[in-house]
């Protein structure tokens, strides 16, 4: 007896399946197939036009009508989208599917603005070359933002990878081959997973073949997209994984380790053991934006220490009966994670600060009060002089 219902199965059997195409978006798109538009997945965005695969084949479908202001909003590689039907010339995008999840970092522009790096994705792989030494606050960095949650029509307006709704980060530790020990790769391993707190971290070797297998059954469950700095050896797993020489590689400096970016845009390609993978050039920059919850997953221990602090705004520098000051001393958290856990807040309330009016109101009223105490506090110190 078959039990399926017969949407799941048109789903199932649908031409862009193999794309990630489910019952989901089939209901999603179905105001639109009755406007006789086509659904598509964006594999390619370049100067405000897209490469998209349709039931059709790929088409090029100019995004004229869905450049909205709000950054956030722009097409990005992974959207479903709508897009006109076969004999229209030019042709377009119509419109964008609401967004499952997204990955986001703020620019570097003085707006700080957000810049979406890929969507609808079910895995985030973070990519750390063992050719160099390791960053672990790039690490935590990448996670933070791998961890902020988000969900559903809001991912239009705000950031997001969502960990707890479906997303889930990986870290892939690369070139393992160029560490000549076991042991001394499982330390790396351990240091890895010392900052990321329930995240699997995998090394591999594209080269001799090691893990691979064990990432491969990850990623053939949904879309994943590759994160990491220039040299990292994204396009070199990428191609492996795909089994062809589909990405440019260049070899990396041996002075830094560091490599050109040879992957110039992001990427959709369908991995042949199943799965879709998303490629992306090599970030030099990765801004926080929106990522407190990430954070707070990130550096879940400090967290948790920080609720056995005497005072509620504890700032963890020398206050009286601070939990986390103690577990620094006692050597039970290093000094290192704890000035990175401050960074990475600091610099997430700054952002916020700039995007929202609301927390830069809440912020100005918090420095008059400082202000004010301070005043106080020195005006009274005066009085006990005298």
């Amino acid at each position: 007896m078959n039990l399926s219902s017969p949407s799941a199965s048109s789903a199932s059997s649908h031409p862009l399946a193999p794309y990630g195409w489910d019952e989901g978006w089939e209901a999603e798109f179905a105001p639109y197939a009755e406007q006789r538009l086509l659904p598509g997945r964006v594999v390619r965005v370049d100067r405000g036009l897209c490469d998209v695969v349709t039931p059709a084949g790929t088409v090029r479908a100019d995004t004229e009508f869905v450049v909205p202001r709000d950054p956030m909003k722009v097409v990005c590689t992974g959207d479903w989208v709508a897009v006109d039907p076969e004999g229209s010339d030019p042709r377009y995008v119509r419109t964008l599917l609401p967004r499952r999840t997204a990955f986001v970092r703020s620019t570097s522009s003085k707006r700080s603005d957000g810049q979406v790096l890929a969507t609808n994705i079910d895995h985030v792989v973070i990519c750390v070359s063992l050719a160099v030494e390791l960053d672990l606050g790039r690490i935590e960095r990448f996670l933070a933002l791998a961890m902020s949650s988000s969900s559903g029509e809001a991912l239009l307006h705000k950031s997001a990878l969502s960990w707890e709704s479906g997303a889930q980060p990986l870290v892939v530790l690369t070139k393992a081959d160029v560490v000549p020990h076991a042991t001394t790769l499982g330390h790396l391993v351990q240091d890895v997973e010392a900052v990321a707190p329930g995240v699997p971290v995998l090394p591999v070797s594209a080269q001799r073949g090691d893990g691979l297998d064990v990432l491969e059954a990850v990623l053939s469950g949904g879309t994943s997209v590759l994160l990491g700095q220039s040299g990292a050896g994204k396009s070199t797993l990428a191609n492996v994984l795909l089994g062809e020489e589909v990405m440019d590689v260049q070899a990396t400096r041996d002075m830094d380790g560091k490599g050109r970016h040879t992957t110039t845009t992001r990427n959709l390609l369908v991995l042949p053991g199943g799965g879709v993978l998303i490629d992306t050039p090599g970030l030099r920059g990765v801004g926080l934006w929106d990522a407190e919850s990430g954070v707070s997953q990130v550096f879940s221990e400090i967290e948790e220490l920080a609720a056995e602090c005497r005072f509620h705004d504890c700032a963890h520098v020398a206050e009286p009966e601070c939990a986390v000051r103690r577990a620094v001393e006692s050597g039970e958290l290093s000094e290192r994670r704890l000035e990175s856990y401050r960074k990475l807040l600091r610099e997430n309330e700054w952002i916020v600060a700039k995007t929202d009016a609301r927390v830069r109101a809440e912020r100005r009223q918090e420095w008059k009060r400082k202000g004010a105490e301070g005043r106080a506090a020195m005006e009274a110190k005066r009085g006990r002089l005298r």
